[in-house]
């Protein structure tokens, strides 16, 4: 069974491709609310950096004589988290917004909290609680865009994968730690 679509004539892109041109990558054929959007890819943004500083924090406290594997890869995803928020604010960029780096706006509009875990087994189950949110949250916002930004959908499904195998890494770590830590 063949599916036929009704392409818009090249004369007709082009005369639409020039109309509100000072909207950048954002045409007449986006059909997402725009501002939830920004909204929701801001309290994302938000959510990645506190990951990130939790992370890292995480990276330099991590003591004891099982520490510097798991050290290690607290910093992989300290960084990994970095390149999510630089993906996400760029979008923002992209869809006529202003990413929102302010201090005080971070723990406010963050998903995850900032917990910092004391043992090596506390601090991988706090990331692993806050992995856990940003799941939730990236299929929430994927499920919600549907079709209407493919663009943003798709990078969020990609930031969500990689989520998925942070989850699936901490879990390992923790079954890999002696109980008393």
């Amino acid at each position: 069974m063949s599916i036929t679509v009704a392409l818009t004539d090249v004369r007709t892109l082009g005369s639409q491709a020039r109309k509100r041109i000072e909207e950048g990558a954002v045409t007449a054929g986006y059909s997402a609310d725009r501002r939830e959007v920004l909204k929701l890819l801001n309290d994302a943004l938000a959510t990645e950096f506190v990951c990130v500083l939790r992370y890292r924090r995480h990276y330099f406290m991590a003591r004891g004589i099982h520490s510097k594997g798991i050290a290690d890869e607290f910093l992989i995803h300290s960084n990994e988290e970095l390149g999510h928020a630089d993906l996400i604010a760029e979008r923002i960029v992209q869809l006529g917004g202003e990413p929102e780096f302010a201090p005080h706006a971070l723990t406010q509009r963050s998903h995850a909290g900032y917990v910092a875990g004391k043992t090596l087994i506390g601090m991988i189950k706090e990331d692993l609680v806050a992995e856990r949110i940003a799941i939730d949250s990236y299929r929430e916002m994927i499920q919600y865009l549907g079709e209407h930004d493919p663009t943003t959908s798709q990078m969020l499904k990609e930031i969500l994968a990689v989520e998925e195998e942070h989850a699936d890494e901490l879990v390992d770590l923790l079954e890999d730690l002696p109980k008393q830590q």
